[in-house]
């Protein structure tokens, strides 16, 4: 490849990321109309679109493709891009947890699992992997499974305690007495 295009490879990566980056920046604050996600992650895919042939065999352009995928929901198609972004790259937690968020959403709560467990194994201290694991297992209605990963969540970091009371995927085991004392709820 010419030096030229892999500098201009190297500069859509960036803006296909880029737009990526407005969606998750702006959702953070703003509730973002579906419309505006989509043309944002479409611009995105286009980017990606115009990278030479070579360039569209790296982990960071199946990540891209597959994030952009999950943001306009089409979960489904996003899994292959992701399942390919964990094989390049198996030590960003980043594509295991947008895995995980895909194949809960297809219905496949053993898969998520799975993609969980494995960024799990990358790095153990990731409070959000173990809040996400708690939320499945939850939802499997695997109890004592959740209850340890939430308990590791609230350890490592205090603000997913915040997040419990509004999380529907705690509903399964909401009333488990275990449950309660973590949380500190009363019914």
């Amino acid at each position: 490849m010419l030096p030229f295009e892999e500098l201009r490879g190297q500069q859509l990566l960036q803006e296909a990321e880029g737009y990526l980056e407005l969606i998750f920046v702006l959702a953070d604050r703003f509730e973002l109309e579906m419309a505006i996600r989509d043309r944002l992650a479409q611009r995105s895919l286009h980017c990606l679109d115009q990278l030479p042939e070579l360039m569209k065999r790296g982990d960071r352009y199946y990540q891209i493709w597959g994030q952009a995928l999950q943001v306009m929901e089409q979960y489904q198609q996003a899994v292959g891009p992701l399942q390919q972004a964990a094989m390049l790259a198996p030590d960003e937690i980043d594509i295991w947890l947008s895995l995980a968020w895909c194949q809960k959403r297809c219905g496949r709560l053993d898969l998520a699992i799975e993609a969980l467990e494995e960024a799990l194994l990358v790095d153990s201290e990731e409070a959000i992997v173990h809040f996400n694991l708690a939320c499945y297992w939850s939802l499997a209605e695997h109890s004592r499974q959740a209850l340890s990963h939430l308990a590791e969540a609230f350890e490592l970091d205090l603000k997913y305690r915040d997040l419990v009371d509004e999380e529907e995927d705690f509903d399964p085991i909401r009333s488990h007495p275990d449950f309660l004392a973590l949380t500190g709820m009363i019914v």
